[in-house]
């Protein structure tokens, strides 16, 4: 007699006092030898909470956005500052250093697209920010923290992909050109020289809106969700042209969020169906379902020690350990999993 899968896990705990939706998660610290991170959500209620993983309490909150929804959260490579952006279009600088919690700088956003900004560090003190520009289909380049404009990104007059969706900036390691991945309204995602101004590539992947994204740089190799019932894999070849790799089938529509881990082993979605589904990146094969938020999942993040957080409209932030994190980034990862829907018994 075959013996029954067992069911999926618990969360490791849970987070609760956000008092509204979950929109945005990002993790703070905790590299090697740092200790536990502090996890950072954004809500819809317009508050930036930040969380202890050890207490597992919020150790302080953030009001910038006049109780608009903060849609995005990320920190800068020097020190504790932290950037927050909001449907209050404002995108907030906060510093974060020795317990302080203020606003240092705040800009304005053009657009009041769902957009969310991207930042690639530019050395210790310098970064490059991409953000919705004032079209409705355009990208904005500043250099910061100077605000010196770089560029303005608009599509060709005949190509109409409609409002940008999701941006990432990059830069190979083996150039000094930084590029832009941006997902559109018309489910294409294209690659933008920043130098140049122009797109080296675009490729359709959804027939809906590119809802979020994920890129690997050391394997060019991306991939994307959407309102449809599948995710897109899609790679970049060294004449930096994009193409789709794969597309592998969902059981319902509706993908929030894409987050690969760190050391590119697995990711995880976000879903409109309340799930967050966890895949071999490599493979794409389904590795479970974790089913315990009673609304829709918006946003994912990954920690540099592999923690999972999820962030839902039920209010709560679910923190998962998945596959541990190996020394050793050759070693695949551990585990059977005979039944997706069940078959999160194979989380560590």
């Amino acid at each position: 007699m075959a013996a029954s899968p067992l069911p999926p896990p618990d969360p490791r705990f849970v987070l609760r006092g956000t008092q509204s939706a979950v929109h945005a998660l990002h993790f703070f610290g905790g590299a090697k030898g740092q200790g536990q991170p502090l996890l950072l959500s954004g809500s819809l209620s317009g508050l930036v909470h930040i969380w202890s993983l050890q207490t597992r309490r919020a150790v302080a909150t953030l009001d910038g956005h006049r109780g608009q929804c903060v849609t995005w959260l990320h920190s800068l490579p020097q020190g504790h500052q932290l950037l927050s952006q909001g449907r209050d279009l404002k995108l907030c600088l906060w510093d974060l250093a020795e317990g302080r919690n203020a606003v240092v700088d705040s800009m304005r956003l053009e657009s009041m697209g769902f957009c969310r900004s991207t930042v690639l560090a530019r050395g210790q003190r310098h970064w490059m920010l991409a953000m919705p520009g004032r079209g409705s289909d355009e990208v904005q380049i500043l250099e910061m923290p100077s605000k010196t404009s770089v560029c303005t990104l608009k599509p060709e007059a005949d190509a109409k992909p409609g409002m940008p969706m999701c941006l990432e900036l990059w830069q190979a390691e083996s150039s000094p050109r930084p590029l832009l991945l941006a997902g559109y309204e018309d489910g294409s995602v294209a690659l933008w020289d920043v130098s140049e101004r122009k797109v080296c590539s675009r490729v359709a992947c959804h027939t809906e809106p590119v809802m979020g994204f994920d890129f690997d740089s050391q394997k060019a190799r991306g991939v994307s969700g959407s309102a449809e019932k599948a995710l897109a894999v899609w790679s970049l070849d060294e004449q930096q042209a994009l193409q789709v790799c794969k597309t592998h089938e969902l059981t319902n529509p509706g993908i929030a969020d894409v987050k690969i881990r760190p050391d590119r082993k697995i990711l995880a979605t976000a879903g409109w169906d309340h799930r967050v589904r966890v895949f071999h990146w490599r493979t794409m094969k389904p590795l479970a379902v974790l089913s315990f938020h009673s609304a829709t999942v918006h946003c994912v993040a990954f920690a540099a020690n592999g923690l999972l957080a999820a962030g839902s409209g039920d209010q709560r932030i679910s923190i998962w350990s998945l596959y541990p994190i190996s020394s050793d980034s050759s070693t695949p990862l551990s585990g059977h999993v005979e039944d997706t829907e069940v078959g999160a018994h194979a989380l560590a």
